[in-house]
């Protein structure tokens, strides 16, 4: 992971980093935020960054989105009130964290906003066998393609392989090709020139460059318009590219992986997709099986999920029941391991018993509970773990009402979604236009709401 550090913190920025470096961080240094802006041009990415409060943290956060940097900014800062903190979050960080630095808060922040995992669980056959064969191509330098459903888990091997290979030390970048405009998609991909474009305020550097001597993701890559399928044949055969706008080609030393849910032989019979460039990128072919062909994987992989989820939230780590762990291995999983974290999030929050019990178990396909319902079963589960409050011997919620503790379990959970409504609504198990009515109600009263996706 690539830790960016922004702003001179009285000397504390040593102590931050070196911890940073302890759990296995990258990290790098900028005075201020305009030199952070220049090194993200540049292609010295990073996949978080740590930013004073005394920077102007608005300001910053504004010009990474018109820039289209996706980066999640953490504001930290000394002996600061709980006011300044407050204004951080307003600005659009996603944590804070005061200095001097603590190990234990530092490691879980790095943990909880880039949420990166390299663990394959691979317990089922048809699973066991696919991973023998990322094992003995991972290092060497060959193009591979993941294809599989979405939800299968196509990124975690990506990045598996990247940490399997001898490139481990380089970045691993990731860019999703169905998510960025076509017009945008050559720029990301291969840089620009100052004023190649409108809105080209600097000279930026392209994910190509900014992997150099890793690994790049082109995740989705069959959605790629035609168009800009020749510049990325090209791109591979010569590792060369040519920024928008630049007139010298710019060589790179990048191992390439590519992902897509569709079956790509008949994308390229309909004409959607250049026959070389899949033969190019179709060197070694990784098939991942849809989670309802590897039963054996569904229960592990829950589990896992929920002591995740049931440490995030503060919650006693919450086993499957016998009863649970049957209607999870019955269901069909049409969304794949996506579906089943989801599922098991949504169950860690509900569950009234030590053990997951079967009725916390939401399925595609049921009816799914209430908000209120849910904020409810929420509330009584986390007041049976929590410590006393300040008084002395009542649990912290005792005395709230259920809206209250509805609004605060839908818009954390919001937050923790990065602003995706969508998966916001998956976890709570209610319908998107009942999350949209209730963050409208919650927006007219006055509150702050994440923005994000739909």
């Amino acid at each position: 992971m690539r830790l960016m550090i922004v702003g001179s913190l009285n000397g504390q920025i040593s102590t931050a980093g070196k911890i940073a470096i302890s759990r296995g961080a990258k990290v790098t240094h900028t005075e201020d935020a305009e030199q952070a802006l220049g090194a993200l041009r540049s292609g010295r990415g990073a996949d978080l960054i740590m930013i004073d409060v005394k920077q102007d943290i608005a300001g910053f956060i504004a010009q990474l989105k018109e820039e289209r940097f996706v980066v999640p900014v953490v504001a930290c800062g000394i002996n600061t009130d709980a006011a300044t903190a407050v204004r951080a979050i307003k600005a659009g960080a996603k944590e804070y964290i005061p200095l001097p630095p603590n190990a234990e808060l530092i490691a879980a922040v790095l943990q909880a906003v880039t949420e990166e995992s390299n663990a394959m669980i691979a317990g089922d056959a048809s699973m066991k066998a696919i991973l023998q064969v990322a094992d003995r191509v991972a290092p060497s330098d060959a193009t591979i393609l993941i294809t599989g459903e979405s939800g299968t888990g196509k990124e975690v091997m990506s990045r598996y392989i990247h940490q399997k290979s001898k490139r481990a030390n380089g970045p691993f970048i990731s860019i999703n090709c169905a998510a960025i405009p076509e017009s945008l998609l050559e720029s990301e991909l291969f840089g620009h020139e100052k004023g190649a474009f409108t809105g080209a305020v600097a000279r930026r550097t392209g994910k190509f460059e900014e992997a150099n001597g890793g690994t790049l993701l082109l995740d989705e890559v069959s959605e790629m318009h035609p168009s800009l399928q020749a510049k990325l044949l090209r791109a591979i055969q010569e590792r060369v590219i040519d920024r928008v706008g630049g007139n010298a080609p710019v060589k790179v030393d990048i191992r390439l992986i590519a992902t897509s849910n569709r079956d790509m032989e008949q994308t390229v019979r309909e004409g959607k997709f250049r026959e070389d460039l899949y033969f190019r990128l179709n060197v070694i072919n990784l098939a991942l099986p849809p989670l309802r062909e590897r039963p054996a994987d569904i229960v592990p992989l829950a589990s896992m999920f929920a002591a995740k989820y049931s440490e995030q939230n503060g919650i006693p780590n919450k086993r499957l029941s016998p009863a649970a762990t049957e209607k999870l291995r019955a269901h069909h999983w049409q969304g794949n391991v996506r579906e089943l974290e989801n599922t098991m999030h949504r169950a860690v929050l509900v569950s009234q018993e030590a053990e997951i019990e079967p009725t916390a178990i939401m399925l595609a396909g049921q009816k799914a509970a209430s908000v209120a319902q849910t904020a409810a079963a929420t509330a009584k589960a986390v007041e049976k773990a929590a410590a006393p409050a300040s008084n002395g011997d009542q649990p912290a919620l005792v005395g709230r009402t259920v809206a209250d503790v509805e609004r605060e379990l839908i818009l954390n959970t919001l937050d923790h979604c990065l602003g995706n409504r969508t998966h916001a609504a998956n976890i709570l198990g209610i319908s998107i236009r009942t999350l949209r009515n209730k963050l409208k109600e919650y927006g007219d009263s006055g509150l702050s709401v994440a923005e994000g996706g739909k």
